[in-house]
């Protein structure tokens, strides 16, 4: 049985949104026990929103490692306008670009894209197995699984996006297109040989 403290309690009746308000506050004060609490709380759903940007299991790690190093070196900066998790993401989602910037992303502007957009798809939807376009995903090239994970998982519109990757927001839109029509073509040959 799991039992709250009055602090956390307090917390609730006050109205904080976050619910690891008290861990925060006392991450806050150095209280390493918190700080550790707090990285297990977070860590695995981190880890899993950076491997989806940067596609390598050790460079996400890497990217976790210097992201919480920076959390809890900033935390003081954390005011609590959006949850706790929702500052370590964007954290952890900046380090991630940072890296894929470093490597050069594979970029193409919307000048460049030409072609149509091919809005067909694989004719039984319902089939297809989430790990199954998960691993698609993964086969994408690096600008293009950037753009799509960013914008369908997420939650970035494309203009933020463009910010963040220093791109303009047509080639992320662009960018976001050809992702998807990669992405059916992986999923239509996996469907047609699996079939």
């Amino acid at each position: 049985m799991l039992v709250f403290g009055t602090e956390f309690r307090l917390s609730l009746e006050i109205g904080n949104k976050d619910i690891h308000y008290h861990l925060v506050e006392a991450a806050k004060r150095y209280d390493q026990g918190a700080q550790f609490e707090l990285y297990n709380l977070y860590v695995k759903a981190m880890l899993n929103v950076s491997f989806r940007i940067v596609n390598d299991r050790d460079e996400a790690e890497d990217v976790i490692q210097d992201a919480f190093v920076n959390v809890f070196k900033n935390i003081d900066k954390y005011r609590g306008e959006s949850t706790f998790g929702a500052w370590v993401k964007r954290i952890v989602i900046n380090a991630s670009i940072n890296v894929l910037k470093k490597k050069k992303l594979d970029l193409v502007d919307m000048d460049q894209a030409g072609g149509e957009i091919d809005e067909s798809f694989v004719e039984d939807e319902e089939s297809l197995s989430l790990p199954a376009i998960k691993s698609a995903i993964m086969q994408l090239p690096e600008g293009f699984r950037a753009v799509l994970s960013l914008y369908l998982l997420e939650g970035y519109d494309h203009k933020e996006i463009g910010t963040v990757l220093g791109i303009t927001e047509s080639t992320s839109k662009s960018q976001f297109n050809r992702a998807k029509k990669k992405l059916r073509e992986i999923l239509k040959e996996r469907y047609q040989y699996e079939r």
